[in-house]
């Protein structure tokens, strides 16, 4: 929220110390488009389990996940003219709501559309062409605008404009949206349900040490390529080729799909095979607390960044963008923990259940 996807390239200009360099690059390496898979993949995990609860219990899921997606896409909306033009939750609801239907389908099925969603190299070809044969630019959506508008709305702007910028800003990366994150969560989201079928986490244990070597080499072969992506291949007459680029950027975002799994392995793995299970066992409750959490940075984001707060829009570097990133994460361990030693929920979590379930529900613990 430090920048916008239009202004994020002259942004970057901006910073040329070492220190930002690094950083940069250690974000790129470890961090960046590393968490949204794991985020989906639990996403389709869950829908997986939540869809033999309702079949033991012989009732009816459709209407169930109907109002789940509904209340997320909800939430989604008003993330989106709220808080943030990059919204997720709309995704989810959209995409959960196709992916009930899978839960049906055969392991087959289901493999097969997990590689296909993974693998399709042309997306942005495919969805260039309907948009030309539409007539529609997405784009165009932000023409009015510059860089040095968007910092001046951004860091003094009323709140109002800013609603406004957020949908035209939407908009306009619809073809990030459906080029990219959505043919990823839905692969993540196969493979969740996949994974969730077979119940891989009631012996989640014997799981982690069973894939131990393969997720060695998950390791290695990804970062190896993250590596030669960032530092190499743009150098080379291939990658400013246009397929040669398609295939090349293709191929990192499989390597960090394979590195954001490896991320999922090595969690579990110091859970049940290391001696640091009572250091990370904090983050299980920013996990039972995620959406109140996501959330949350949004608005935490809204208040440093913009004229609704402190209006420093553009004005951290990475560098120190990534020591306030760490910061609030800290706090959100702790808010997270503070919180659910009171109540059974989080606030939103609290919220969803009780607008999908349609009933009361206790949420204050028993002292």
């Amino acid at each position: 929220m430090n920048s916008t996807y239009f202004t994020m390239d002259a942004f970057a200009r901006q910073w040329t110390s070492s220190l930002d360099y690094w950083t940069e690059r250690f974000l790129q390496l470890f961090f960046y488009t590393k968490f949204f898979p794991i985020f989906s993949l639990l996403f389709g995990v869950g829908i997986a389990m939540q869809a033999k609860k309702l079949r033991d219990l012989g009732e009816k899921s459709s209407t169930f996940f109907s109002r789940r997606m509904a209340v997320l896409f909800l939430f989604g909306w008003m993330h989106i003219t709220f808080l943030w033009s990059g919204d997720v939750l709309h995704i989810y609801a959209i995409l959960g709501l196709l992916s009930v239907w899978m839960v049906s389908r055969s392991d087959s099925f289901l493999l097969t559309g997990i590689f296909f969603f993974l693998l399709f190299p042309f997306y942005d070809q495919v969805l260039g062409f309907v948009l030309r044969v539409l007539s529609i630019d997405p784009y165009g959506f932000l023409a009015s605008y510059s860089v040095e508008s968007i910092r001046g709305l951004m860091r003094q702007g009323s709140y109002g404009d800013m609603i406004l910028f957020r949908w035209r800003e939407y908009v306009s990366n619809i073809p990030l949206l459906v080029g990219y994150l959505m043919p990823l969560a839905f692969a993540m989201f196969l493979l969740g349900i996949y994974l969730g079928r077979k119940e891989v986490y009631a012996s989640m244990d014997k799981w982690v040490l069973r894939i131990r070597k393969p997720m060695i080499w998950v390791l290695m072969v990804s970062n190896a390529y993250r590596l030669l992506f960032l530092f190499l291949l743009p150098e080379t007459e291939l990658y400013r080729t246009e397929w040669g680029r398609v295939v090349f950027v293709k191929l990192m975002v499989i390597s960090d799909v394979a590195f954001g799994l490896f991320y999922l392995w090595f969690i579990a793995w110091l859970w049940y095979f290391s001696s640091l299970q009572k250091t990370i066992s904090p983050l299980r409750f920013v996990g039972r607390m995620a959406l109140t959490n996501y959330l949350l940075q949004s608005l935490i984001g809204m208040l440093v960044f913009t004229s609704v707060g402190l209006g420093m829009f553009e004005t951290l570097s990475p560098f120190q963008m990534t020591l306030l990133a760490f910061v609030v994460f800290g706090g959100q361990v702790i808010f997270s923990r503070l919180w659910l030693s009171y109540f059974r929920f989080g606030p939103l979590e609290w919220l969803w259940r009780k607008l999908t379930y349609s009933k009361r529900l206790v949420w204050k613990k028993n002292k």
